[in-house]
């Protein structure tokens, strides 16, 4: 007899994508939590506003990033991968710019801020195509 029970067999289900939404997911509520409280008295409001932005996008992300690793527990098309991929890059542009906006206050940041969010617009896109239904698939 094992003290934590019978033994189990694990799906080699390992992730980089579910992880790297897990580990986002993490960030994103030490960021919020860093903003409410850290930097609330140090920020102008608008300063503030864009580091909350930043948080909920990412946030918002890591969330579809663990939606497309459970998604990609059956074989898909490959643009639901390139999806993964679309939205932890616009992760680190938007977001990552939006933060060094907000702390340094370099206003020519706000014009990389753009690029991550044309690549979150691409994985919903590449998402969408990816999952869309053609001749042949199973439902």
């Amino acid at each position: 007899m094992e003290p934590d029970g019978p033994a189990r067999d694990f799906a080699p289900a390992a992730s980089p994508w579910g992880a790297a939404g897990a580990l986002s997911a993490c960030v994103a509520v030490l960021a919020g939590a860093f903003g409410a409280h850290a930097l609330r008295p140090s920020l102008t409001p608008a300063a503030l506003a864009t580091f909350e932005t930043a948080a909920r996008y990412q946030m918002f992300h890591a969330l579809a990033l663990l939606i497309v690793a459970g998604l990609l527990e059956r074989p898909r098309h490959p643009a639901v991968a390139r999806a993964a991929l679309a939205f932890l890059a616009g992760t680190v542009v938007f977001s990552g710019s939006l933060y060094a906006l907000a702390l340094t206050g370099h206003t020519w940041l706000g014009a990389v801020t753009p690029l991550g969010g044309a690549a979150f617009i691409a994985g919903w896109l590449l998402l969408a195509w990816g999952l869309w239904p053609r001749p042949g698939m199973k439902p």
